[in-house]
């Protein structure tokens, strides 16, 4: 690997000390980061908010801690992943608690707003927030203070909010799912990440970066590529961007006997990227982002379409929320696994279709029927 390479890579942590080396590595080898890091510096300095946009992998999370270190503010940096937030613990999560507001709350305790005052707050995958929540977060940003679960005193606070997410919020604004004047208060500027596939200067890089990261740890003398893996690497389509380049690296180091990675050592989650192939436009805009799984779909589709009711998408998009959650017998995690979305993102349109109670709150142990199969 040339060593001007590995001088592109600037860290914002050490290796040693990062959770990943995936978390450690800028990497604006490619002209496309290089005017994403432009752009970073220049938005940096501001208080604006900021909507980070990309596919999962990309290194979200890494812009937003660049936007921070480049910012000037002196209080800490701190992520949460909205993904991950329990649907009756988010609030009180998010924005703290008294002691005694609810079962289990045995002492004060701040949220991550009032953590992160003085910095930067990332709500990664924020598309996953129920309506209720996405009110509140409004309000916080537009009033700069938080009260917590069970007090009535307003605390004043000073944190630049990032959100970040993998979804296309105007669609999801489009289908009732996230509120528009929340997106509009989130993008004040936007910054798209593109996927690796997209920069391919960026692959060879992040290749040393990890080679030299994971060589540390794992013991390995100076870890190296042969031509033909360089060459695997960069024809591979990298459906899961860094995330995947990263677990790819550390499977070779971990097999290769000698140091020496080859192409033999390299494990693809899907096959390199061939050339592709030339189709009418047509036939592109037909088939563009179909899966053959939804094949006998198409028919009944055309036939909506050739006479479409009022209101056709929300009326689908309710049949499809009603047909899953029953076939699923009333079980919200299986039915949201099922339709590929979180649990929140399912409650909120279950409420909106009068399937649950708005105000119910959920029980503070798991039904039985939380544990049933979805059949």
């Amino acid at each position: 690997m040339p060593a001007a390479l590995s001088r592109s890579l600037s860290l914002v942590t050490p290796v040693s000390t990062a959770p990943s080396a995936r978390a450690s590595a800028v990497v604006c080898c490619d002209p496309g980061s290089q005017r994403l890091m432009r752009q970073i510096e220049r938005l940096a300095p501001s208080d604006a908010s900021i909507l980070i946009v990309g596919e999962s992998g990309t290194g979200k999370e890494l812009m937003a801690r660049s936007l921070h270190a480049h910012s000037g503010r002196k209080g800490p940096f701190v992520a949460v992943n909205c993904g991950a937030l329990s649907s009756t613990l988010a609030e009180a999560e998010l924005f703290g608690h008294e002691a005694g507001s609810f079962t289990g709350a045995t002492g004060t305790r701040a949220g991550w707003f009032e953590t992160a005052n003085g910095g930067t707050l990332l709500l990664d995958e924020i598309a996953d927030l129920s309506l209720d929540l996405q009110v509140k977060i409004l309000r916080v940003l537009q009033e700069r203070e938080v009260v917590r679960v069970g007090s009535r005193k307003a605390i004043p606070i000073d944190v630049r909010l990032i959100a970040a997410t993998n979804v296309d919020l105007s669609e999801a604004v489009a289908a009732g799912r996230f509120r528009l004047d929340l997106y509009y208060r989130l993008n004040v500027a936007s910054i798209p990440v593109a996927p690796l596939r997209d920069r391919p200067g960026d692959i060879l890089p992040l290749v040393q970066h990890f080679l030299d990261a994971y060589g540390q740890r794992l013991r390995v003398t100076q870890p190296s590529l042969d031509a033909d893996a360089q060459k695997a690497l960069l024809a591979h389509a990298w459906p899961g961007n860094i995330r995947e380049l990263e677990n790819v690296i550390h499977f070779a180091l971990l097999v290769s006997p000698d140091g020496t990675i080859r192409t033999e050592h390299l494990r693809f989650t899907a096959p390199p990227a061939a050339a592709p192939i030339a189709q009418p436009a047509s036939a592109s805009v037909q088939t563009a982002g179909t899966d053959a799984s939804l094949d006998p779909l198409l028919a009944p589709l055309d036939r909506l379409f050739q006479s479409p009711p009022s209101q056709l998408f929300p009326r689908v998009e309710e049949l499809i929320v009603r047909r899953a959650y029953a076939h699923c017998r009333g079980n919200q995690v299986q039915a949201a696994r099922l339709l590929g979305v979180s649990r929140n993102v399912l409650r909120t349109q279950l409420k909106r279709f009068g399937l649950i109670a708005s105000e119910t709150s959920s029980p503070p142990y798991p039904s039985l029927a939380e544990n049933s199969p979805c059949h």
